[in-house]
């Protein structure tokens, strides 16, 4: 799974309607181009794309205040919605995710209702429980990865990853279940996107001709 189109569909989504640079500014905000592949000219190309797929629909709008054509707003479709719910739903449950898909997940899990969240990072930890169970089993010597020389660190690193992993996630299902935050249905969500002309303090400044549609 690629970060870039659950970040995308995301930032859209929080919006209701927002141009490509909007959303540029929102993911830099969260410092997405830090962690994941959303570079400008992969967030413009995936707001084209997801459009031709029927997973957005452009809006031609007013000309663009930093000057420029008519800028163009997207909206999530229908099956845009769906396309997210199931990429957001993969994301959190998936054990093996690369850990930009896990933070863009985290950064939206409150989308979903409380007590599926929690259901779902639950089945994460037990996929990660039963693949830690299946690799020990073959590929960790009871004498520690020297006996298999440095290429045993290889396994070492996997599995002690996988402990960190099922030890944040449990933690955060403690957190979760002890009511923290405000979930679907619950109430008003947190802001997490920049109002319209709002000063980001994190953003790269680097120029992009995208930044104009």
């Amino acid at each position: 799974m690629s970060a870039i189109r659950l970040l995308v569909l995301g930032a859209v989504r929080m919006h209701g309607r927002a141009h490509g640079y909007q959303v540029r500014n929102d993911l830099e905000y969260w410092g997405a181009h830090e962690w994941s592949n959303a570079k400008p000219g992969s967030i413009y190309h995936a707001l084209k794309q997801m459009a031709k797929q029927g997973l957005l629909r452009a809006h031609e709008t007013a000309p663009s205040t930093v000057g420029g054509p008519p800028r163009t707003e997207y909206e999530v479709t229908d099956e845009g919605l769906e396309e997210y719910r199931t990429l957001l739903r993969d994301a959190i449950r998936s054990y093996d995710q690369d850990m930009d898909v896990l933070s863009a997940a985290v950064g939206f899990i409150v989308d979903l209702p409380r007590e599926e969240a929690v259901a779902l990072l639950k089945e994460r930890v037990e996929a990660m429980k039963g693949w830690r169970d299946e690799v020990t089993e073959y590929y960790t010597p009871d004498d520690g990865p020297e006996s298999l020389g440095h290429i045993g660190e290889i396994m070492n690193l996997w599995v002690h990853s996988a402990d960190a992993g099922a030890e944040w996630t449990r933690g955060l299902i403690e957190r979760i279940e002890g009511g923290a935050y405000t979930f679907a249905g619950e109430g008003d969500p947190f802001v997490g996107v920049l109002a319209e002309g709002e000063e980001n303090p994190y953003a790269t400044g680097v120029p992009d001709p995208g930044d104009h549609d």
